[in-house]
């Protein structure tokens, strides 16, 4: 694809951009022109499926690559970079997230979803709109920082926490967008990305340092697991790979639930037949119960509503590769050393593999449908051995604070239109989505 034709499209509508390079793709990888960087654009599912799971050795999360170089200042080498440092974290972090033991956290989890969104019950009835991005954040801050980190984060650190992420994944678009820039040259988001990066180690540091003196006698919360946890070869963490794996995990199991549910409330408002299936199924499996683990299974309608979501609005929608050895995918050489764009948000949105891929229609992921679909066409937490750890905490967080807040009110958003896409780091709402709230009566608390 020539620059004439990338550049426009990019300084544009940045999403809209992307997406328009896998339309005229065809599904074939292409080169994409971007000056003296070229990457490789990926989008075929079944090419996909070889980068990401198949091939997944030779084709590595680079340090020095389009988009983990900026990100790598904050992450550093740990559960999200790759080679031994990410077996080493892999090794010590996956046990804790295996579906069975989150599943046995689901109970305790639904509790402190619960109480908190209690709290709204304040601005329901004095009619106060409330920001829907920032109550997702204090609701799962709240659940998160409990059952995960045993409270040694609270929820003021964990948003403040949160607002740095914020900051940063904004502040590393420029470097994402000229990855051949030097991190030595001045670019503009240098000095925000700084201070959010400051306020991160600020607040985590001293909290890393003080579990080392318990972690032999707390229980296993992450950072307690972080330090007493031995590595395959029978070493334990240094400080540095705590600290990057803490601020990963902070990231991985708050991110996704907050940014993804903030574009539900505007698809239900404009959708009255989804909101009535999902309010329906509600109330047969919820009723006036407080929403807990065996309620879960039952909400099936509630889980396609968030695949639709996360079609349309994957958080992580970039995930690139480099090439360690020279390669043929789809019939086009890939000589070694070169970087590959996979992205969710193109697939995603792409009309070869999705009919109509701009509605939003949950029942695209109805059982019978899925079965016909290749697997790599809906890939929102990637795939293969980097597959997200939170994937499916994900599933269960974001089913139990819908269940609960549609279980206990009604919604109204301030301006009825869907936000726009802001492309950073991680996917987010380019604008505030604001409800007022009003309590449906006969819900248990």
């Amino acid at each position: 694809m020539p620059l004439r034709h990338v550049v426009p499209s990019l300084l544009g509508d940045p999403a809209q951009g992307l997406v328009s390079f896998g339309e005229r793709s065809g599904g074939e990888v292409v080169r994409l022109n971007l000056g003296s960087f070229r990457p490789f654009l990926v989008t075929h599912p079944e090419h996909l499926q070889r980068v990401l799971r198949e091939r997944a050795d030779n084709y590595v999360r680079a340090g020095d690559g389009l988009q983990w170089r900026p990100l790598k200042r904050l992450f550093g080498d740990g559960i999200l970079s790759d080679g031994h440092y990410w077996t080493d974290s892999r090794h010590i972090l996956q046990p804790l997230f295996t579906a069975r033991r989150i599943d046995s956290l689901v109970d305790r989890l639904a509790e402190e979803i619960d109480e908190t969104v209690a709290e709204l019950d304040g601005p329901a009835a004095d009619g106060r709109p409330v920001d829907m991005g920032v109550e997702q954040a204090r609701i799962v801050c709240q659940a998160i920082m409990r059952v995960f980190f045993a409270d040694k984060v609270s929820v003021p650190q964990a948003m403040r926490i949160m607002e740095a992420q914020d900051a940063i994944a904004s502040s590393v678009m420029p470097r994402i967008a000229v990855p051949w820039a030097p991190l030595a040259m001045p670019m503009p988001g240098d000095r925000k990305f700084r201070r959010a990066l400051q306020t991160i180690n600020d607040t985590l540091l001293p909290i890393v340092r003080a579990a080392r003196e318990t972690a032999e006698t707390d229980g296993d919360d992450i950072i307690s697991t972080l330090w007493r946890s031995r590595t395959p070869d029978g070493r334990r963490l240094e400080e540095w790979q705590v600290r990057n794996d803490t601020v990963a995990m902070v990231a991985t199991t708050t991110e996704t639930t907050i940014s993804a549910l903030t574009w539900l409330w505007p698809h239900l408002e404009a959708d009255p037949q989804v909101a009535e299936r999902l309010r329906e199924e509600l109330d047969r499996v919820v009723g006036d119960a407080p929403v807990r683990r065996v309620h879960l299974k039952d909400l099936r309608y509630t889980r396609q509503v968030l695949d639709e979501l996360l079609r349309l609005y994957p958080v992580g929608w970039l995930f690139p590769r480099r090439a360690v050895e020279e390669d043929v995918l789809g019939g086009v050489r890939i000589p070694a050393g070169s970087t590959l764009v996979v992205s969710p948000l193109i697939t995603h949105r792409m009309s070869m593999f999705w009919d109509r891929p701009e509605v939003f229609d949950p029942d695209r992921f109805a059982p019978e449908r899925v079965r016909t679909r290749h697997r790599y066409a809906h890939f929102p937490f990637g795939g293969g051995p980097h597959q997200c750890l939170g994937m499916h905490l994900f599933y269960l967080e974001a089913l139990l604070i819908v269940a609960t807040v549609l279980s206990r009110y009604r919604f109204r958003l301030r301006r009825p239109q869907l936000p726009g896409i802001k492309v950073a780091a991680a996917l987010r709402p380019r604008n505030r989505v604001e409800v007022t709230l009003e309590r449906v009566r006969g819900v248990a608390g």
